[in-house]
């Protein structure tokens, strides 16, 4: 009598459903886990790609069934169906502590000692960790940067500060604008969302020394910062931004950067490697890095986010699961990347071996600025004022997702020329104070 083996090969595979967004990095990651499904044949991965927007509005569907009309989850509620949907979900750090705290994460207690958890930059870590436990594994983590065109900067004799200032901006932004040859001397979001045009709108208000909410949690938007930064970013685009600015998030600003259309573009770190690869930008070789701009505080000036691989709570195979996140955000992946596409490419701002890594340095001229914005950014001190909340280009409570897309589409408005500064702040500032008094943060609260 013998028992049967049954190979990996033979066993029936599990099929891992995964959520994610489309952008560039994670294309790659859905590409090369081929090598990963061939290496474990006991695994089937299944795709569901999403644009930010797309995940962002799909995931807060139940985020407002969750928190019903509390700030706090129903109790035994139980995990929505858009979570339920998927083993693998892709999340912000701005998401992770908000679905730990309702329960719908498996916490990744055991990784292997080659995975090196020590190695992962700590404020990226402790974003994704509750009592020392992780709950999600950072894919790429970024913080936001100035970008500029140097032979245009050249031409028109001026020199980028390393820390410039908005009034510096405004002034470059004006000498290389250029629309007849469409160039244009800024690029900025404008695509409503609060991953969109919000992400960029919140630093800006930052660092000219307004907030979201007061210590009481009183909403703020109607404030003289708040007016002064979105009547300067407002004016900024209209004069020397690319006609239909509220078509452009983060993905179509990068295209135009690419092919040559902006003189300046102030937004996420992760595009450096995308806009140095000379196969995919017409720039590569006139491109020049400096930190995002000031106002007059460097408080909140630039942000903080990683998107993350997390297991959700429902996963059938929590294992397996684990398996392809460990592969997923490993030191070889980022190996393997360097291998098909190049250093530079590499998933960012997740590792202190990939900053101290000699190839990298040298593909990736902007790595010191990279690393320099995302350990200085602090969720915990972003405003000038004291704030009850921490975030830098968001405010971490559930609420935020409906509140920063609602205010997205007035600001939006505001830029299309529908509404006035004034009047979009009036309605973003009611409409806010209305979920803030529905929600339970401030008085008034609905019975």
């Amino acid at each position: 009598m013998f028992a049967m083996v049954v190979s990996p090969a033979l066993a029936q595979s599990r099929v891992i459903k995964i959520a994610t967004v489309n952008n560039p990095e994670m294309l790659v990651l859905q590409e090369l886990s081929k090598q990963f499904e061939e290496q474990n044949p006991d695994i089937q991965l299944d795709w569901q790609l999403f644009s930010e927007n797309e995940l962002r509005s799909y995931l807060a569907r139940s985020y407002l069934r969750q928190v019903g009309r509390a700030s706090e989850p129903a109790p035994g509620a139980g995990l929505p169906p858009e979570v339920e949907q998927f083993d693998i979900v892709t999340l912000g750090n701005y998401d992770i502590p908000i679905w730990v705290n309702w329960g719908w994460l498996v916490p990744l207690k055991v990784l292997p000692a080659s995975y090196d958890v020590k190695d992962l930059l700590p404020r990226v870590r402790k974003g994704l960790s509750q009592g020392g436990v992780l709950y999600g594994l950072p894919f790429y983590g970024e913080s936001s940067m100035t970008y500029y065109r140097t032979d245009l900067f050249q031409k028109a004799g001026l020199t980028m500060p390393d820390n410039p200032s908005y009034e510096d901006i405004a002034q470059f932004a004006k000498a290389v604008h250029d629309p007849d040859k469409e160039v244009y001397g800024i690029c900025l979001r404008g695509k409503a969302g609060w991953g969109e045009n919000m992400a960029y709108v919140s630093t800006l208000v930052n660092t000219f020394g307004g907030g979201w909410f007061d210590e009481h949690w009183n909403t703020t938007i109607d404030s003289p910062a708040w007016k002064e930064a979105v009547a300067f970013y407002i004016d900024l685009l209209h004069n020397y931004g690319p006609p239909h600015a509220t078509r452009n998030g983060y993905k179509e600003n990068l295209a135009l950067f690419a092919q040559g259309h902006c003189g300046i573009w102030v937004d996420a770190t992760v595009a450096a490697g995308f806009l140095s690869d000379n196969a995919k930008s017409k720039v590569s070789g006139n491109l020049g890095f400096a930190a995002a701009p000031i106002a007059k505080t460097p408080k909140g000036s630039h942000w903080l986010w990683s998107w993350n691989l997390a297991i959700s709570a429902s996963a059938e195979a929590p294992e397996e699961a684990l398996r392809f996140l460990v592969w997923a955000t490993s030191k070889d992946y980022i190996d393997r990347v360097a291998q098909q596409d190049g250093w530079a490419a590499v998933p960012p701002g997740t590792r202190q071996s990939t900053y101290s890594n000699p190839d990298y340095l040298k593909a990736a001229p902007f790595a010191g600025a990279v690393l320099d914005a995302m350990q200085s950014a602090d969720p915990n001190d972003s405003t000038l004022q004291p704030t009850p909340y921490s975030g830098i280009q968001f405010v971490a409570i559930p609420e935020f997702q409906y509140i920063g897309t609602q205010v997205g589409q007035f600001i939006s408005a505001a830029l299309a020329g529908k509404l006035s500064v004034d009047s979009a702040l009036a309605a973003a500032q009611n409409a806010t104070s209305q979920t803030m008094r529905w929600a339970g943060y401030t008085t008034g609260y609905p019975q």
